[in-house]
């Protein structure tokens, strides 16, 4: 297995701890792809995913259906996405998506976090290049065999695909995504679910002590209801 298999492994073990605040994500990736393309999921594959994702995550239709109105809403506040970057104590480099609607709001929340754990809030670029954005699919796994449909993936864009207890999981480079998307379409195979990480390219490995300083920060950033994911380079 590859990098990005031993990287889902251990983000598994973290996912978000309510379901609540995985339901307002959501709604935010609602608002931002139908700002982008419209509410139409039909003509806008980018709300198309996000629909696909609600549904991977229980969100009920009547809630994305809401979210979806009321993102059409001329009124309604815009989303930016930001990125952010910076280090934690012990040389770890961290890298912050967020969706906001006071970008002066979340800069500094973000910047706090970083000053009371011991961290320095980087530049623009400082520690991006650290990280690999992929493009990951979810598909199920019955029906296919794993090592065909590799082969066949591997024209769109697919470098690494495995099979894991919940499905087939794709992936791709970030720039593969459209291309992966209308391909399994075109196929009629359904996508359980579908999205973007940032994978880092060196992990550093911590003492327990040392991982306890950085996990101080990372939770005080997670909490932030403007961060929508937290990438980092300390070895889990």
């Amino acid at each position: 297995m590859g990098r990005a298999f031993e990287f889902r492994k251990a983000r598994k073990m973290k996912r978000w701890s309510a379901m609540a605040k995985t339901f307002t994500r959501i709604g935010k990736d609602i608002a931002m792809a139908v700002s982008e393309g419209g509410p139409n999921p039909d003509t806008n594959s980018r709300l198309r995913a996000v629909i696909q994702n609600a549904k991977s995550a229980n969100m009920p239709k009547d809630t994305v259906d809401r979210a979806i109105k009321k993102a059409s809403d001329k009124d309604t506040a815009h989303y930016k996405e930001v990125l952010f970057e910076g280090y934690a104590p012990h040389g770890i480099a961290i890298l912050i998506e967020t969706a906001t609607d006071n970008n002066n709001r979340t800069v500094a929340n973000i910047r706090s976090y970083f000053n009371k754990c011991n961290g320095t809030f980087g530049t623009q670029g400082s520690v991006e290049f650290m990280f690999d954005h992929t493009c990951n699919f979810r598909i199920p796994a019955e029906g296919q065999d794993v090592e065909e449909l590799e082969l066949e993936m591997i024209d769109f864009g697919v470098e690494e695909i495995f099979e894991d207890e919940d499905g087939i999981l794709m992936y791709a480079p970030f720039e593969s995504f459209g291309a992966i998307q209308k391909e399994l379409e075109s196929r009629e195979l359904e996508i359980l679910s579908s999205g973007f990480e940032r994978i880092p390219q060196v992990t550093k490995e911590l003492t327990p002590e040392e991982a306890a300083d950085v996990e101080k920060l990372l939770e005080k950033i997670e909490e932030d209801d403007d961060v929508m994911n937290v990438y980092h380079s300390m070895q889990e």
